[in-house]
């Protein structure tokens, strides 16, 4: 993920780069970062951490589906609208996740957040009936949307010449924490011999850990936006003369990405992303939720559905880390969007065609397709100029985006419960790739949603 307009720090102050060529570097804040190695390495670990946890709230119970469904007596419709919690949790808390940070800082509100993740995870296995574990899961998935809807914000705050390295690490980090959780709850849960409460529960355990280093961070103010525009999120040096230069040199696109000038529902760059992650998390959560469900149907024991479904989250580990940097460097990101929907089709035909013939393909075709995510996220920082733009763009695709994936899930489960098979469900699947490939696009063309608005 990269901004639109570099900065170049010369004598007279603080001149846009137009060339289309960034600074080699560009310099942290004074007395910021660069002049506190201890607290780099605490947001890097907080990063880290919290990007762990960001998933495995929601893969455990995919792993664990029917055995919660009969403990609870959830019919597949009831099932389908738990799977879509977290796309309704992401869009609801997501709006509100920019303002939050704004009022408190993104170092507090994600440590609240993380204590949340904690709180209902924790809490949720000791629920008696769905309506409880729907609300505790809800509490949790709150947690996880503040957080993962403030990561890229957290990037270009504390990184701003390293953005691309630092989102591809969380995302790495977060689909190793998503992979993990797949694989190791179902014999995890065998294992204690406890049921399905406890093998849900253990999650609470690492979610805590990473609230640690964010109360470090609660009211830590280093790496604030610097008020002028940037491509590779080059930052100020944050001197008086150099804050007052930047100030004299707002342009009008650095103006309309605080807001100035029109509503960011009026690009239709915005509309695009917004609409391609939207979709992509539509397949992302019908995955996490459904896919060990079609394995274990086609014959499969659970432990190898955790597996197959640990397979395809894991493939964005190496992936993530590789793509947003090979993104950054492209004028335009359709050719990827193409080739990643391209694997997501295949990966659902064989899976429709013959679930248990090959799993161990689909899962790995549709792990390269799910990487879909790590390029949405740098295409947020790719479609406008300054940082005040990524904030607005962020929050508004990933919610509105959130939004727009809420029906997939629980459709699916009420076409699997009527029809008595996956054969509709998977190609419902397959509909959607289409329109998320065109819809990614069009996102990924060179455009900045400043010019737009």
């Amino acid at each position: 993920m990269t901004a639109a307009e570099p900065v170049q720090n010369t004598a007279a102050g603080l001149v846009p780069d137009r060339t289309g060529t960034a600074p080699a570097a560009a310099p942290a804040p004074a007395g910021g970062l660069a002049g506190n190695p201890w607290l780099r390495r605490l947001v890097v670990a907080g990063l880290v951490l919290a990007a762990l946890n960001l998933r495995p709230g929601i893969t455990s119970l995919g792993a664990l589906l029917k055995e919660v469904r009969d403990g609870l007596g959830m019919s597949g419709t009831m099932a389908g609208l738990l799977t879509s919690v977290p796309s309704a949790c992401f869009a609801l808390f997501g709006f509100a996740a920019p303002r939050l940070a704004r009022r408190h800082g993104p170092g507090a509100v994600v440590c609240v957040g993380m204590a949340a993740v904690t709180a209902g995870l924790a809490l949720r296995p000791l629920a008696g009936n769905t309506a409880v574990f729907l609300a505790l899961s809800a509490l949790a998935l709150g947690g996880i949307a503040v957080s993962n809807v403030l990561m890229p914000v957290i990037v270009k705050r504390y990184f701003p010449d390293r953005v691309g390295a630092m989102t591809g690490l969380y995302s790495m980090a977060l689909s190793l924490g998503t992979a993990l959780a797949a694989a190791v709850t179902v014999p995890m849960t065998h294992a204690m011999g406890h049921g399905w409460r406890l093998g849900l529960g253990v999650w609470a355990a690492p979610a805590a850990v990473a609230v640690v280093p964010w109360l470090a961070l609660f009211r830590d103010r280093t790496g604030a936006p610097p008020a002028t525009a940037s491509r590779k999120g080059a930052a100020a040096v944050n001197t008086d003369a150099a804050v007052n230069t930047a100030a004299a040199l707002r342009s009008d696109a650095a103006r309309a990405a605080d807001g100035g000038h029109g509503r960011i529902t009026g690009s239709r760059t915005a509309w695009a992303l917004a609409c391609f992650f939207g979709l992509q998390a539509t397949a992302a959560y019908i995955t996490m939720g459904w896919m060990p469900q079609i394995f274990r149907d086609a014959g499969l024991s659970a432990d190898k559905a955790g597996l197959l479904l640990a397979v395809t989250m894991v493939m964005g580990v190496p992936l993530s880390f590789v793509l947003p940097p090979l993104a950054a460097r492209m004028r335009a990101q359709g050719p990827l969007v193409v080739l990643l929907g391209a694997f997501g089709l295949v990966g659902y035909a064989g899976l429709w065609a013959a679930p248990a013939a090959a799993p161990w393909v689909w899962a790995l075709l549709l792990g390269i397709a799910n990487c879909a995510f790590p390029l949405a996220l740098t295409m947020i920082g790719m479609r406008s100029r300054t940082g005040a733009g990524v904030v607005r763009l962020s929050a508004f695709a990933q919610s509105t985006g959130y939004l727009i994936s809420i029906p997939g899930p629980i459709l699916v489960g009420t076409l699997n419960q009527a029809s008595g098979g996956w054969g509709l469900p998977i190609a419902f699947m397959i509909a959607l790739m289409v329109p998320q490939i065109v819809c990614g696009v069009l996102a990924g063309r060179r455009r900045h949603i400043e010019d737009e608005l």
